[in-house]
C-alpha cells in the first residue's frame, strides 16, 4: 500500500501548522484521498475525488508561493494514489486534474516526481506485473507527463515490455488472466499514442531497436496461437496493425501487411520484414486459422486509409490491400471460422465501412465502378451477406443490419456518382427478401435497409401480407426487434409523404388494423411488444393515431379493456398528463377489478407510472382498494411487475415529499396530491402494515411472496440503508429528513419488534424463496445484532432444525444459522461456548461459528458411524452441511476474515479438517449403500443396483434396530428406508455443493488462495470422483455436478500448474476407464459418470481455446467408431456405447454452447452410423445423441405461452453454416432411395432433422436444391413413416414460389385408372402434395389462380377417390389434397366429390364396406376423412342441404363417422358457420336416444362435450332447446344425474355430464322439480370438493356459470322460496371454488361471480366485465347480506367456512419433544387460507347477526363454551415465560397461528352475539360471562399474543375493516 504510506508521511509533514501555511487544507485533501481509496462504491469514490479536486483548486494558489520541499510531499502523495487508481480511467483522469492543479508553478517538481514514480515500476526485475502494466497503459493514454517520461525512456520501456511479453507467452502466469492482455495493450497504446517516437526505431536502419524487433516476433507468435486467449490474439493483431501505421510511406506499410499474410499462409515468405525489423518464419507456431481473423480485424480497425488503398507493388493489375487481399480473407473467414462467427461478421462490417470511407480513392485506383451489375465483387458480396444473414450467434444481428445498410449505401453512392438510374440490386434484394418465409429473421433486415431507397409503398406492393407477417413477428421474441425496426422504417417513410390528416390516413390504411389486433391480442407477448415498441413510437410520430385507436377500444370485453389501458398509459406518458378524468377513473377502476391479470397489470402500470411526484386522491383510493385484493395472485410474473409498479410509486412519493420538505414544490398543486409529506407517510405506513400482516405463517405462498416483494420495495425506497454493491437505487442524501418527519408522527418504524418477529417467522417457511428473501431483508436492513432476548431462542431453534431429517426444515435451519451469524455478537459466541462446554478462546465470530458447526458435523458423523439409522432420524448431517455452505460462502464477513493474516492458520486448519470430514462422510454413506464400510468400499467403481441398495439398507435397519431377522417385505418403502436414503443422497449432494463453492470462492480471492492446500484439493477431487462414479440418485448427481464444475473452473483458471493438472488428470483417468475392460456397467448404473466429463470441460475458460474439450471429443469419437467385438456381453456397457452416452451429455450441456458446433458434423455422422448397429444399446445411445445434436443445431423451440407459432432456421442457411454436415445428410438420403439393397435405419432421423427447418428464399442456385430429387424418390418407400416424414421434409426444400410448379409435376405423375404400379409411391406423392399445399401458421395459402392447373390435373384423376381405387389410405390422402384446394376446383367437380362422399357414407353399414366382402386396413381413416370433409364443406358453403347431410351423420350407424363429426365440432381449428352450428345444436339436443343407449362411454363423453361446446356461449340456445326438447329437458337431466350417481363414470365423462345437466337445467324447472335441483346441488358439491379431480372441480365452476346464475335469478324476491337453500348452497360452493388451488377453477368461479354481479344490476357497464376472484368473493358476500340477510339459514351457511381447530392439542403437539417423521401430510388445497377467509367473513357475519340475531342461538350454544375455554387456555399459556419455551417455534407454526387467528374471529363473533342478544342469553346458553367481560378478556389475549409475535395488537376501534382491506389483512 504505497499510497497509504505516502499519505501517512504527507500527513506527518503537514501536521505542524506552523511549519507550512496551507497545511490544514493539504491534510483535508489527503483525508479525501484516503477515503477515496478505502471506498468500494463508485458513488462514494467519485464524491471523495470531487471534494479533493475542489480543495486542490483552492490549495494550488497557496502552494505557488512555497518552495519545492514544501510542495513535494503532497505531489508525491497524490501521484501514489494515481498509480494505484490505474485500473479506473475516470478516477485516474480526476487525479490527473488534481495533480495539475497542485503543480501550477511547480512543473519541474512534478516532472521529477513522475519520473521517479514511473522509474520505480518493476524495481527488482525486468518483468512488469499486471498492476505495473496497467500503470504504464494509463500514463501513456491519460497523462501528458507520463508520455513525456516514456519518450525520454523509450528503450528501457521496450526492453521491459519485451521481457514481460515473452514471460507471459511462455505460460508462466495464468493463461486465462489479464496479464497477457495488458502486456499486448501496453504495446498497442505505445504504437498508437507515440507513433513519431516509434517510427524511427522501425523504419530507420540507424535507430533500429532490438527490443522492438523482439516485440514484433512475440506479437506474431501471440497472433499465431501461442497465446491461448482469443482476446489476446485479437488485440495482438490490432497492435501489429498499429505498428504498420508508423510507416513513412503507404507502400511500405502495404508491403509489410502483404508479407504478413503470406507468412501466415506459408505462401513462400520466409521472413516478415517491417522496415528494418525482421522475423523468421520458423518462429511462427502451428496455425489454426484464427491468426488471419486477428490480422484482418486489426488492419480494418485501425490501419491508415492510404495504406489500405495504395496499389500493391508487383501487381499486374490495379490491386490494393483492401480489395484484393483483405476481401478474399473476409470471404474465407465467414466459411471456416464457425466458432468465431461474431468476430468474422464484425470483420465483414469493418471492411464495408472502410470501402465506404475510401470510395473516391478506390474508384480512382480501379478506374471505374466497384459494384457494377456484372461485377464479381458485387456477386460475392451479396452472396456472402445472404449466406450469413441467419447466423444463430448472439450479437450478430447488429452486424447483419449494418452490413446490409452499408452495402446499399455504397451502392447508392456509386450509382449517384456514375449517374446510373437502373439500380437493379434493389429489386433483386427486394424479391429475394419477400420470397423468404416470414419466420426467417434475415428477411426483415434487408427490407429495413431497402425502404429509404425504394419507398414503403413498393415494399408493401411486393408483399401485401407484410403487415400480417409483422404481427406474427411481434409474437415471436427473436423476431420482434427486426419487425419493429421495419415497421418504423415503413411508417417513417410514409410520414415523409404528407402532413397532418394525410399522414394519419396513410398510416391507418395499412397499420391501424395491425396495431389494433396486436393491442387486443390475448397473447401476452404480442400485446406487450406492441404496447412497448410500436405504440409509443407511433404516438410520438403521429399523435392523431391515438384518436383512431381509441375508437377501436370502446368495448367492455377483456381485449378492449387491456388495449384501452395500454393506449391511455402511453398517451399520458407522451403528453405528460397527470390527472385522470372522471370517466377514465371509472373505467380504470373496472380494469383494476378485471379477471385477467394482463388487464389489471396494465391498469396498475398506468396508475403507478405517472410523470408527477405525487398521487392524486383518486389514484390513492384505487391503489388502497387494489393492493389487498391482489396479494395472493398465483403467477410469478404478476408479483414481479406488481413490485416494479409499487417501487415507482414509492419513489415518486419519496421524492415529492423530500422536495416539499426542502421547500421545492415539484409542479403539483398543494391541495390534491399525496406528495404532501403527511399523506405520503401515511400511505407508506399503510402499505407497510399490509405487508407485515400478510406474512403470517398461515398465509399461502403467493401472499407471503408478494408481501415480501412489496416490503423489499419499501425498505429499498424509504430507508437510508446504503448498499455498496448496487450502482443504482441508492437512497437520497437527505433521506434522514423524511425519516425524522415520519417518525415524529409515530410512523415508519420499519425495524420494530413485530416486524422483526414476522420476518423471523418467515425463516421457518417450507419454501426456499420465502426463507431466502426474509433472510436477505433481515441482513441488509435490520440493525447489526438481534436483541439479546431473541438470540438464545433463535439459536436453539436453528440447531433443532438442523437435526431434522426433513430436508425443508434442515434447510430452514441452515438459513437461520446464516442469519444468526450475520446478526451475532459476543453474547452469541458465549451461548455457543456454553453449549459446547468449552471456554471461549476466540473473539472472531466467523471462525468460531464455523468451528462450532464443524464440531456438530463431526459429532453427527460419529453417530452415523455407530448407527446410521439413528443418525438419519436425529442427526442426518445434511442440515449442518447446508449451514456450513451458507455460512462460509454467503456471508461476506467470513471471506474478509479469511483474508486476515492473524486468522489464516486457524482457517487453514479448519478447512483442511472440513475437507477430510466431507471425505469421511462420502465414503461412509456411499459405502453403506454398497454394504461396504471402510477402505474396501472405495474399490468398487460402479454404483450399486437398486436391489443391492435395498439389501444394504435393510441390513442397516436391522443393525440399527438391533434385530436379527428382517421384517416382512412390503411393496412400499418403510419410513426407516426413506430416512436412510434421504440422509445419504441429500448429504452427498450438500458435500458436492460445499466443496465446489469453497474452491470457487477461495481460489478466486486474492488473500485466501493459500487456505486450501494442494492435499485438500486433491482430497476434494477424490470425493467428487467417488460421488459421480458411485451414485445413482440424479438429484445428488446434479448437485454434485454444480459443485464439481465450479471446482474444475477454479483449478483450470488458477496460475498454479499443479492445480491445473488435477482436472486434467481426472479427465485422463475417466477416458481410460471408459475405454478399458470392466466387470460392471458404468453409464447405466452411475448416472454421474458422463457428468464427470461435462463438468471438467465446462470449467475451461470460454474465451480461450478449449484443449480439454477437443481432446475429450476426439477420444470419444475414436472410441465410438471402433468395431464391435464378436461376442459382447449384453449385461455390460460396451466402450462404444459409453462414448455415445458421454457425447450426448456434452452436447446437452448448457455451458459449452457454440464450442461444440465445430464438432457437430463428425458427431452427426457417428450418430447416424450408430443407428445401423446390430447392438440395441448402441442404437439407443445413437438416437439419444442425434436428438441432442438436433436441439443444439436448431435451437430450443419456444414454449407455446410465448405465442411463437413457427420459427427456425432455413435450410439454405443451415447448409451454409454446416456445409460438411449437409453433405453427410445428402449422402444418407441418396443411399436410401427405394429399391436399394437394404433398409437405412438412419433415414428417418435425417428426415426428422430436415423437417424441422424452414424454407429459404427462391434461389435456383441454393444448395438445398440437391435434396429435392432424393426426397421425391422417397415417396415410394415401403415404410409409411418414411413416406410421411419425407413429405414433411419436402417443405423446407421447396420455397413457396416454386411449389405450384412442383405440385403440377406431382399431379401429372398421378396414374390413370389401371396404371398404378406402386400404391406406396402413389400414397407418398399424395402425402407430398398435401404437405406442400398445407399453409404454415401465419402464412397465406398459395394463390388460387396459380393452383388452377394443379386442380385440373386432379379433376382428371377423380377415380382415385372412387371405390375403384382399392386402398383406403390412398383415397383418404387424395380427398385431403382436394380439401386443400377449395377455391381452385371447378364447382361441378366439387359437387361430384360431395355426391361421391355422401353416397359412400350413406351406403356404409356397421361392420361392412360397400362393395367389399371384408374389412380393409385404413377404412376408418377414410371414413373419418370423408366425414370431416363433409363438415368442412358445409361450413364453407353454408348450404342447407349439406348442413342437413352433416346433421344426419350424427345418427349414422357407423361409430367412426359419428366420432369424426363430434371431434370436428370440438376442434378449435374448424371454420365457423352460424347456420351449421345452429343445426348441430338442434341435432345434438336429441339427447334422449343417446342417453338411453349409452353403452359407448367415449361416444357419450364426446357427444356431451360437443353439446356443451356449441351451447354454452350461445345466447339463444335456451330458447332453441326449449322448442326442440318440448319438456323433455328435465328428463334428460334426470338421466344424466342417474349416470353420475349410479354408474360411477370416469372423471372426464362425469365432468361433461355435469356441464350438460347444468345447461339443460336452465331450460326451465318449476316448483315440482325441487328434488331434481337438490340432487344437482349435491352433485355440484361432490364434484367441487378439494379432494376431487381437477377436471371435476373445473366442471363444477363452469356449471355455476350456467345453472348457478339461473338458480340465483329465480330465487330473487318471494317467487320461489324453496330455492333459497339451494341458492345458499350454490353461493357456498362458489366461495369454496374461488379459493381452489387450480387457477383455472378460480377463473371460472370468478366468472360466475361476475355474471351474478352483472345480472343484479351492479356496476359493470353495458357488457359484463368479468371480475377478479377476490372482487367476486366480496360481491357474493355482499349479495348474501343484501338478498338473504334475513333468512335464518344464511348465518349458518357462512359459518361452514369457519374451521374449528383443537387449540390445546395443537399446542401440546408443538411442545412435545417427539422425533420427526420424514414426511408431512399434504394439504388438499395449498392455496386456500381458512384464517384469511375467517377474518374476511367477520364483518359480514356481524352484519348478518344484526339482521337476524336469533339465527346465532344454536351456534352460540354449541361453540360459545369452547371459545371461552380456548381464550382461558391462551391466557394461561402465554401469560408467563415458563410456559412459552417453544414460542420461537410457534412463531413459524402455520397450524397454531391459523388456529389462534380463527379463535379471535370466533371470540369477536361470540361477543357481538352476546351484545345483541343481551346478557341474559349468556347464562341461559351456559356461558359464564357477558359481552363486556368477554371483550376485555379478548383484548387481554390479543395483547399477550402480540407480545410474542403471534398476532396483531388489539385495535382501538372495534369497527369492521373496509371490505377492500379485509382480505389483505387476513
Amino acid at each position: 500500500m504505497g499510497a497509504e504510506r505516502e499519505a501517512r508521511a504527507c500527513a506527518a509533514f503537514y501536521g505542524d501548522a506552523g511549519r507550512c501555511g496551507p497545511g490544514r487544507a493539504a491534510l483535508r485533501c489527503v483525508r479525501c484521498l484516503r477515503q477515496f481509496a478505502g471506498s468500494t462504491a463508485k458513488r462514494c469514490r467519485d464524491e471523495h475525488l470531487e471534494e479533493a479536486l475542489q480543495l486542490a483548486q483552492a490549495l494550488g494558489k497557496e502552494l505557488q508561493a512555497l518552495g519545492e520541499a514544501e510542495v513535494r510531499p503532497l505531489l508525491r502523495c497524490v501521484l501514489a494514489f494515481q498509480l494505484e487508481a490505474a485500473g479506473s480511467s475516470s478516477a485516474f483522469q480526476k487525479l490527473e486534474q488534481i495533480v495539475t492543479q497542485l503543480a501550477v508553478g511547480q512543473e519541474a517538481v512534478l516532472v521529477q516526481e513522475v519520473g521517479t514514480l514511473l522509474a520505480g515500476l518493476a524495481p527488482h526485475g525486468e518483468v512488469l506485473s499486471p498492476e505495473d502494466l496497467q500503470a504504464v497503459c494509463m500514463f501513456i493514454e491519460e497523462s501528458r507527463l507520463g508520455r513525456h517520461h516514456w519518450q525520454q525512456n523509450m528503450a528501457p520501456l521496450l526492453q521491459r515490455l519485451a521481457h514481460t511479453l515473452s514471460y507471459v507467452l511462455q505460460g508462466q502466469p495464468a493463461p486465462s488472466g489479464t496479464w497477457g492482455c495488458l502486456a499486448v495493450k501496453a504495446c498497442l497504446q505505445l504504437f498508437q499514442v507515440m507513433p513519431k517516437d516509434v517510427a524511427p526505431l522501425v523504419w530507420s536502419a540507424a535507430a533500429k531497436n532490438e527490443a522492438l524487433q523482439r516485440i514484433l516476433g512475440l506479437l506474431l507468435e501471440a497472433v499465431a496461437g501461442k497465446a491461448l486467449s482469443k482476446d489476446v490474439r485479437l488485440l495482438a493483431g490490432t497492435a501489429l496493425s498499429m505498428l504498420l501505421n508508423t510507416a513513412p510511406q503507404p507502400e511500405s506499410g502495404a508491403r509489410a501487411a502483404l508479407t504478413l499474410f503470406q507468412l501466415m499462409d506459408r505462401a513462400g515468405a520466409e521472413e516478415l520484414r517491417v522496415g528494418e525489423l525482421a522475423v523468421e518464419a520458423h518462429s511462427i507456431p502451428e496455425l489454426d486459422g484464427l491468426e488471419r481473423l486477428a490480422l484482418s480485424r486489426g488492419l480494418l480497425t485501425c490501419c491508415r486509409a492510404d495504406i489500405l488503398c495504395c496499389r500493391l507493388e508487383g501487381s499486374t493489375c490495379q490491386a490494393c490491400l483492401l480489395l484484393d487481399v483483405l476481401f478474399p480473407i473476409v470471404c474465407t473467414l465467414s466459411k471456416e471460422q464457425k466458432d468465431c462467427h461474431y468476430h468474422c461478421f464484425q470483420v465483414l462490417v469493418l471492411w464495408l465501412r472502410r470501402v465506404q470511407e475510401n470510395l473516391p480513392e478506390l474508384w480512382h485506383l480501379r478506374g471505374g465502378r466497384l459494384l457494377a451489375e456484372d461485377a464479381k465483387l458485387l456477386q460475392k458480396l451479396t452472396q456472402l451477406v445472404w449466406d450469413n444473414a441467419e447466423a444463430p450467434v448472439e450479437g450478430v444481428s447488429e452486424f447483419i443490419q449494418s452490413s446490409f445498410r452499408v452495402l446499399l449505401e455504397i451502392y447508392h453512392l456509386e450509382c449517384q456518382h456514375f449517374e446510373d438510374q437502373e439500380r437493379p440490386l434493389y429489386q433483386q434484394m427486394l424479391q429475394r427478401a419477400v420470397s423468404m418465409p416470414w419466420q426467417i429473421k434475415a428477411r426483415y433486415v434487408p427490407l429495413c435497409a431497402l425502404v429509404p431507397y425504394v419507398g414503403s409503398q413498393q415494399v408493401l406492393d411486393a408483399c401485401p401480407m407484410l403487415p400480417q407477417h409483422l404481427l406474427s413477428c411481434l409474437a415471436t421474441n427473436h423476431l420482434c426487434p427486426t419487425a419493429t425496426e421495419l415497421y418504423r422504417a415503413l411508417v417513417r417513410q410514409q410520414c415523409s409523404q404528407g402532413q397532418g390528416d394525410v399522414q394519419a390516413e396513410l398510416w391507418a390504411q395499412h397499420w391501424l388494423p395491425l396495431l389494433s389486433r396486436a393491442l387486443r391480442s390475448p397473447l401476452p407477448i404480442l400485446h406487450s411488444n406492441a404496447a412497448n415498441h410500436l405504440l409509443p413510437w407511433t404516438l410520438r410520430q403521429l399523435p392523431a393515431a391515438g384518436t383512431l385507436l381509441a375508437a377501436q377500444f370502446s368495448g367492455a370485453d377483456t381485449a378492449a379493456l387491456r388495449a384501452w389501458v395500454s393506449l391511455l398509459r402511453v398517451q399520458r406518458s407522451t403528453a405528460g398528463v397527470t390527472l385522470l378524468r372522471a370517466e377514465e377513473a371509472a373505467r380504470l377502476q373496472a380494469c383494476l377489478r378485471a379477471r385477467e391479470e394482463g388487464v389489471r397489470l396494465a391498469a396498475l402500470g398506468l396508475l403507478c407510472g405517472g410523470p408527477g411526484h405525487s398521487l392524486a386522491g383518486t389514484e390513492e383510493r384505487l391503489l388502497r382498494e387494489f393492493l389487498p385484493l391482489n396479494l395472493n395472485c398465483h403467477t410469478s410474473a404478476f408479483r414481479q411487475l406488481l413490485q416494479a409498479a409499487l417501487r415507482k410509486v414509492l419513489g415518486r412519493l419519496r421524492d415529492g415529499a423530500l422536495a416539499r420538505l426542502r421547500g421545492k414544490d415539484p409542479r403539483e398543486p398543494r391541495g390534491e396530491g399525496v406528495g404532501q409529506p403527511a399523506r405520503a407517510v401515511d400511505f407508506v405506513e399503510w402499505l407497510l402494515q399490509l405487508c407485515i400482516s400478510s406474512l403470517t405463517p398461515w398465509a399461502n405462498y403467493q401472499r407471503k411472496k408478494t408481501a415480501l416483494l412489496l416490503l423489499t420495495a419499501i425498505l429499498e425506497t424509504c430507508t437510508d440503508t446504503w448498499s455498496p454493491e448496487r450502482k443504482k437505487g441508492q437512497p437520497p442524501r437527505t433521506m434522514a429528513t423524511l425519516l425524522g418527519h415520519a417518525r415524529q408522527s409515530g410512523c415508519w418504524d420499519f425495524f420494530s419488534r413485530p416486524n422483526l418477529l414476522a420476518l423471523l417467522g418467515c425463516l421457518q417457511d417450507s419454501t426456499n424463496e420465502i426463507r431466502d428473501t426474509a433472510s436477505e431483508l433481515l441482513v441488509r436492513y435490520f440493525p447489526a445484532a438481534f436483541p439479546e432476548t431473541l438470540t438464545p431462542a433463535l439459536l436453539r431453534l436453528a440447531q433443532d432444525a438442523l437435526s431434522s431429517p426433513r430436508v425443508q426444515e434442515a434447510e430452514a435451519g441452515a438459513v437461520l444459522m446464516k442469519t444468526v451469524l450475520h446478526k451475532s455478537d459476543s453474547s452469541t459466541l458465549k451461548l455457543l461456548a456454553l453449549e459446547a462446554k468449552t471456554a471461549q478462546t476466540l473473539t472472531n465470530r466467523s471462525l468460531y461459528f464455523a468451528q462450532h458447526l464443524l464440531r456438530v458435523l463431526q459429532a453427527q458423523l460419529a453417530t452415523a458411524q455407530q448407527n446410521l439409522l439413528q443418525a438419519a432420524a436425529a442427526a442426518p448431517m445434511h442440515g449442518v452441511l447446508a449451514a456450513l455452505r451458507r455460512c462460509l460462502l454467503q456471508v461476506p464477513e467470513v471471506i474478509t476474515c479469511m483474508q486476515t493474516a492473524e486468522s489464516a492458520q486457524a482457517w487453514q486448519e479448519l478447512l483442511s479438517s472440513l475437507v477430510d470430514t466431507a471425505r469421511d462422510i462420502t465414503s461412509l454413506l456411499l459405502g453403506a449403500l454398497q454394504s461396504q464400510q471402510g477402505p474396501e468400499a472405495e474399490q468398487q467403481v460402479a454404483a450399486p443396483s437398486f436391489a443391492d441398495m435395498g439389501n444394504a439398507i435393510g441390513s442397516l435397519i436391522m443393525l440399527g434396530k438391533g434385530q436379527r431377522e428382517e421384517e416382512e417385505d412390503s411393496v412400499l418403502l418403510s419410513e426407516e428406508h426413506s430416512l436412510i436414503l434421504t440422509c445419504c443422497w441429500v448429504s452427498v449432494k450438500e458435500v458436492g455443493l460445499l466443496l465446489g463453492g469453497l474452491a470457487e470462492l477461495l481460489l478466486s480471492s486474492p488473500g485466501a488462495k493459500h487456505l486450501l492446500q494442494l492435499t485438500s484439493l486433491q482430497t476434494a477431487a477424490t470425493v467428487f470422483q467417488e460421488i459421480l462414479l458411485r451414485c445413482r440418485h440424479w438429484g445428488a448427481v446434479e448437485g454434485c455436478s454444480m459443485g464439481f464444475t465450479k471446482f474444475c473452473a477454479a483449478l483450470l483458471n488458477h496460475p498454479n500448474t499443479e492445480l491445473q493438472a488435477i482436472p486434467q488428470t481426472i479427465l485422463d483417468q475417466g477416458l481410460e476407464a471408459l475405454s478399458g475392460p470392466r466387470s460392471s456397467s458404468i453409464t447405466r448404473r452411475a448416472a454421474g459418470f458422463p457428468m464427470l466429463f461435462l463438468c471438467i470441460v465446462s470449467g475451461e475458460n470460454p474465451a480461450q481455446a478449449r484443449p480439454l474439450l477437443t481432446r475429450c471429443i476426439q477420444t470419444l469419437l475414436a472410441l465410438a467408431t471402433m468395431a464391435l467385438p464378436q461376442d459382447w456381453d449384453q449385461t455390460l456397457d460396451l466402450p462404444q456405447v459409453c462414448a455415445l452416452h458421454v457425447l450426448q451429455t456434452l452436447v446437452r450441456g448448457a455451458g459449452l454452447g457454440a464450442a461444440l458446433l465445430r464438432h457437430a458434423t463428425p458427431m452427426v455422422a457417428l450418430a447416424l452410423r450408430g443407428l445401423s448397429s446390430p447392438c440395441w444399446a448402441m442404437r439407443n445411445a445413437a438416437i439419444q445423441l442425434f436428438s441432442a445434436l438436433t436441439t443444439r443445431l436448431l435451437g430450443q423451440k419456444q414454449s407455446s405461452t410465448e405465442g411463437c407459432l413457427v420459427e427456425g432456421l432455413s435450410l439454405p442457411a443451415f447448409l451454409g453454416q454446416h456445409p460438411q454436415l449437409g453433405a453427410v445428410l445428402l449422402a444418407e438420403l441418396e443411399a436410401a432411395v427405394p429399391g436399394g439393397p437394404h433398409l437405412r435405419p438412419a433415414l428417418h432421423a435425417v428426415l426428422t432433422l430436415l423437417a424441422q427447418l424452414q424454407p429459404g428464399p427462391d434461389d435456383p442456385s441454393s444448395p438445398s436444391t440437391h435434396f429435392l430429387e432424393p426426397l421425391l424418390e422417397l415417396a415410394g418407400s415401403p415404410i409409411y413413416a418414411v413416406r410421411a416424414m419425407a413429405a414433411k421434409a419436402l417443405i423446407p426444400v421447396v420455397p413457396p414460389p416454386q411449389r405450384p410448379a412442383l405440385l403440377l409435376q406431382l399431379a401429372q405423375q398421378l396414374p390413370a385408372p389401371g396404371g398404378v404400379l406402386s400404391h406406396n409411391a402413389l400414397h407418398g406423392r399424395l402425402l407430398q402434395m398435401k404437405a406442400l399445399l398445407a399453409p404454415n401458421p401465419g402464412t397465406a395459402r398459395l394463390p388460387a389462380e396459380a393452383l388452377h392447373p394443379v386442380a385440373l390435373q386432379l379433376e382428371a384423376r377423380s377415380w382415385l377417390l372412387s371405390p375403384a381405387q382399392r386402398c383406403p389410405l390412398v383415397r383418404a390422402a387424395f380427398l385431403q389434397v382436394l380439401t386443400l384446394l377449395p377455391a381452385s376446383l371447378s364447382p361441378g367437380f366439387t359437387q361430384s366429390i360431395w355426391d361421391a362422399v355422401s353416397a359412400e357414407l350413406g351406403g356404409l353399414t356397421l361392420g361392412r364396406e360397400p362393395g367389399c366382402a371384408e374389412l380393409q386396413v385404413g377404412a376408418a381413416v377414410l371414413h373419418q376423412t370423408m366425414a370431416r370433409f363433409a363438415c368442412s364443406e358445409a361450413a364453407r358453403l353454408a348450404d342447407s342441404k349439406r348442413i342437413h347431410t352433416v346433421c344426419s351423420l350424427l345418427q349414422h350407424p357407423h361409430p367412426d363417422v359419428r366420432l369424426a363429426v363430434l371431434s370436428w365440432v370440438t376442434d378449435g381449428k374448424r371454420a365457423e358457420c352460424e347456420e351449421l352450428e345452429r343445426a348441430l345444436r338442434l341435432t345434438l339436443l336429441n339427447l334422449q336416444s343417446v342417453l338411453q343407449d349409452r353403452g359407448n362411454k367415449e361416444f357419450l363423453r364426446l357427444y356431451l362435450e360437443a353439446l356443451v361446446h356449441l351451447c354454452r356461449d350461445c345466447p339463444s340456445w335456451s330458447q332453441e332447446a326449449s322448442q326442440k326438447l318440448q319438456g323433455s329437458a328435465l328428463a334428460c337431466v334426470e338421466t344424466l344425474l342417474l349416470v353420475m350417481e349410479m354408474e360411477r363414470p370416469g372423471p372426464e365423462l362425469l365432468s361433461q355430464a355435469l356441464c350438460a345437466a347444468s345447461l339443460l337445467l336452465t331450460v326451465g324447472f318449476g316448483d315440482e322439480d325441487a328434488l331434481l335441483v337438490q340432487r344437482w346441488c349435491m352433485m355440484l358439491e361432490a364434484c367441487g370438493r378439494p379432494v376431487a379431480d381437477e377436471v371435476l372441480r373445473l366442471a363444477a365452476a363452469c356449471s355455476l356459470q350456467t345453472a348457478g346464475t339461473e338458480v340465483l335469478r329465480r330465487c330473487r324476491g318471494a317467487a320461489c322460496p324453496w330455492l333459497i337453500p339451494m341458492a345458499l348452497r350454490v353461493i357456498n360452493m362458489s366461495i369454496h371454488l374461488l379459493q381452489d388451488e387450480d387457477p383455472d377453477v378460480r377463473h371460472e368461479a370468478a366468472g360466475f361471480a361476475s355474471l351474478v354481479q352483472h345480472g343484479l344490476g351492479q356496476p359493470g357497464g353495458d357488457g359484463c366485465i368479468f371480475v377478479q376472484g377476490n372482487v367476486g368473493l366480496l360481491s357474493l358476500l355482499q349479495l348474501l347480506l343484501d338478498e338473504f340477510g334475513h333468512h335464518p339459514e344464511t348465518f349458518g351457511s357462512l359459518l361452514q367456512h369457519l374451521p374449528q381447530p383443537n387449540l390445546r392439542a395443537i399446542v401440546e403437539d408443538l411442545e412435545a419433544d417427539t422425533p420427526h417423521s420424514l414426511y408431512k401430510e399434504d394439504e388438499p388445497n395449498v392455496f386456500a387460507e381458512p384464517a384469511a377467509l375467517a377474518q374476511q367473513l367477520l364483518p359480514f357475519l356481524v352484519q348478518l347477526l344484526e339482521k337476524a340475531p336469533s339465527s346465532a342461538l344454536h351456534w352460540l350454544q354449541a361453540a360459545g363454551p369452547s371459545v371461552l375455554q380456548d381464550l382461558h387456555y391462551c391466557q394461561q399459556q402465554w401469560s408467563h415465560e415458563s410456559a412459552t419455551r417453544c414460542w420461537m417455534k410457534a412463531l413459524g407454526c402455520a397450524v397454531l397461528r391459523a388456529a389462534l387467528a380463527v379463535l379471535l374471529v370466533r371470540a369477536q363473533l361470540v361477543a357481538h352475539a352476546l351484545r345483541l342478544l343481551g346478557e341474559e342469553h349468556g347464562a341461559v346458553l351456559g356461558l359464564d360471562c357477558g359481552a363486556q367481560e368477554l371483550e376485555q378478556e379478548l383484548v387481554l389475549v390479543q395483547g399477550l399474543l402480540a407480545q410474542h409475535g403471534l398476532g396483531s395488537a388489539p385495535q382501538q376501534s372495534p369497527a369492521p375493516a373496509e371490505q377492500g382491506e379485509a382480505h389483505g389483512d387476513g
